[in-house]
């Protein structure tokens, strides 16, 4: 019977992430290391927030770069599990929904692994980062372009955006 609670809890809490944003899928490190050399060289001056951080692979990728990284997760679980494996002074996971957070003026680049639905969305809410903090930031999506912008470079499954301030402030798309 207790097994029964167990995976309920487990069900609940991973289909309300998913009704509320993407699915867990961890990108492969290779592939990160790669991005965050080449499409977009991670460096000792970069923050990078994790849209949807997920167990951290993301945010240790960015660390072994030399960057600081903060993570955004919905799933309790995925934020301790976050937390046990990124132990580092440069990662910062938070459970939090990130579309009511305000991201942090060092902010340099925001990645995420997304979807259809959201994309727009979050390269929006970065637009009004941009803007709040009026300063350039880059926005690199893994899987999903983002319809109607052009992307400053793209490999494989990686898109990178540079996300200028609006002068009025608010996101346009």
């Amino acid at each position: 019977m207790i097994w029964f609670w167990v995976a309920s809890g487990i069900v609940v809490l991973f289909g309300f992430v998913v009704v509320r944003g993407a699915p867990y899928v961890p990108t492969r490190r290779k592939l990160l290391d790669k991005a965050f050399t080449t499409l977009y060289p991670l460096g000792k001056r970069d923050v990078l927030v994790d849209i949807g951080s997920g167990d951290g692979v993301v945010l240790r990728a960015a660390a072994r770069c030399g960057a600081r990284s903060i993570g955004y997760e919905l799933n309790p679980a995925l934020v301790v599990v976050a937390k046990i494996l990124s132990r580092s002074r440069l990662i910062s996971v938070r459970l939090a929904d990130f579309w009511f957070v305000t991201l942090p003026s060092e902010t340099t680049i925001v990645y995420t692994f997304g979807d259809s639905r959201d994309i727009k969305k979050m390269y929006k809410k970065v637009q009004q980062t941009a803007s709040l903090h009026r300063k350039d930031v880059y926005f690199m999506s893994f899987g999903f372009k983002v319809p109607n912008v052009q992307h400053e470079k793209h490999d494989k499954s990686f898109y990178l955006y540079k996300v200028k301030p609006l002068q009025s402030g608010k996101a346009q798309v």
